[in-house]
């Protein structure tokens, strides 16, 4: 066998690397299947929860803005320990992080505390910045014309958990009426016990560390401590229209998303669906995120991420405009729902594989926590103004808002593949990373 690396767990060979992607991906797919159950679980519930705890509609919206901005604080700390010490930390961490919010929650429904509820919602969002990473994890061993595939394989697995967790936030919520506590908060106690399955699982099963191995088997000025900095990373997306691309992709995909599903149960509530219902009309949208991932992933690999990019908005946009105009239909409400999935789905991974491409590899740590610290952030000020705009005019015109964040991506796309086509297909960037128009943005031969 010839060897090609070492890792801080012993040698990396040629021959042993199908067996390692195989193995570091089943890993992956188990703990994204138990964390977005356990995040499903709670998110169902969790603007129905804030408006119990608040008493209006206006404040409802904070939940969805206090999870995000937990998951976006913690993913660039995230990023800075997954740089020094690899995936496997970084993803355990976060999972505890995140059962430790679950149960802050519960305290705060029990007594009442609408500040209190917030700050478990922020720290209940490290669990979704850790399944984010994984998608990351899935990239860095991926030979990188199966880049994209690789991630969405790794985002589909959510699907499993995902669909399910709306749907056992009922039975959830009664088991714990008994105990004095609110049923909209008995998702987010059982979430808590699943986060720690999930970092057990990570934390035992995770290695050799992925990232670490791929480090290993790097260039070898590609392995300096200043090449893996976050500033390295920062200078990385700034230095690419690409990666610059890829940032805006993956952040209005994510604010769009964020801000109209957040709002729906509320809107749903308003024209008299009950807690069944509007489980199983986020259960559909989850089905749109995650269940057509490898599609999204195998679309992006052959025919390209710029494609893909386009097709998210394409996406986005009607969905907007079935929910929107929807009124009382509680079937259009859902479809629409669907199909916001859909377009959050493709521009997740398109994104995703395009930043990867697109970065050197000692960077990419710091730009992929770069682009969830950008992606949270802005879905964070979409969630908390999503609140607002249904409380002082309507959910339609929330919709009508959202839209306008897609011109801008269109725009971008448009230009970047003209930009492209000047250039000639398969020139590079001059990033060393990135080819002008190959559907996996990897320096073609």
């Amino acid at each position: 066998m010839t060897g090609v690396g070492r890792t801080a767990v012993g040698p990396v060979d040629a021959d042993r690397l199908p067996a390692l992607r195989r193995r570091t991906t089943a890993v992956l797919v188990a703990s994204q299947i138990l964390g977005g159950l356990g995040v499903a679980t709670g998110i169902a519930l969790a603007t129905v929860l804030a408006r119990q705890i608040s008493g209006t509609d206006a404040l409802s919206g904070l939940a969805p803005t206090a999870t995000v901005t937990g998951t976006a604080v913690l993913s660039m700390p995230m990023a800075a320990l997954m740089t020094a010490r690899g995936r496997r930390p970084g993803l355990v961490l976060a999972y505890l992080v995140g059962a430790l919010g679950a149960g802050v929650v519960v305290v705060a429904a029990r007594v009442g505390s609408f500040p209190l509820l917030l700050c478990g919602l922020a720290a209940f969002g490290a669990a979704s910045s850790a399944n984010l990473q994984a998608r990351f994890a899935a990239a860095d061993l991926a030979e990188p014309h199966h880049r994209a595939r690789a991630i969405s394989n790794v985002v589909w697995a959510t699907t499993l958990g995902a669909v399910l967790g709306p749907n056992i936030a009922a039975p959830a919520g009664r088991s714990v009426t008994g105990l004095g506590i609110p049923a909209t908060a008995g998702p987010f106690l059982w979430a808590a016990g699943i986060f720690v399955i999930a970092a057990v699982v990570v934390g035992v099963l995770l290695r050799p560390d992925p990232l670490l191995t791929a480090r290993a088997l790097a260039p070898e000025e590609e392995r300096s401590p200043e090449a893996r900095s976050l500033r390295a990373g920062l200078t990385a997306v700034a230095a690419s229209p690409r990666a610059r691309l890829a940032l805006v992709t993956v952040t209005v995909s994510h604010t769009a998303m964020v801000s109209v599903m957040s709002m729906t149960p509320v809107d749903l509530a308003h024209h008299g669906a009950g807690i069944d219902l509007i489980g199983l009309v986020i259960s559909g949208h989850i089905a749109g995120m995650y269940a057509f991932a490898p599609l999204m992933g195998r679309l992006a690999d052959r025919v390209g991420r710029l494609s893909v990019a386009g097709l998210a908005a394409g996406l986005l946009a009607v969905a907007l405009f079935l929910a929107g105009t929807a009124g009382d239909s509680h079937g259009q409400i859902a479809a629409g729902l669907f199909v916001l999935g859909l377009g959050w789905s493709a521009g997740l991974v398109s994104g995703s594989a395009l930043l990867t491409d697109a970065v050197p590899q000692s960077a990419r740590a710091a730009a992929q926590g770069l682009s969830d610290l950008a992606m949270n952030t802005s879905a964070g000020v979409g969630g908390a103004i999503a609140g607002l705009v249904v409380a002082q005019a309507s959910y339609a015109w929330l919709n009508l808002a959202t839209a306008g964040l897609l011109v801008p991506l269109a725009a971008l796309v448009l230009l970047t593949r003209g930009r492209s086509r000047h250039n000639g297909k398969g020139s590079g960037e001059g990033n060393g990373t990135a080819a002008a128009d190959s559907p996996t943005g990897v320096r073609q031969s």
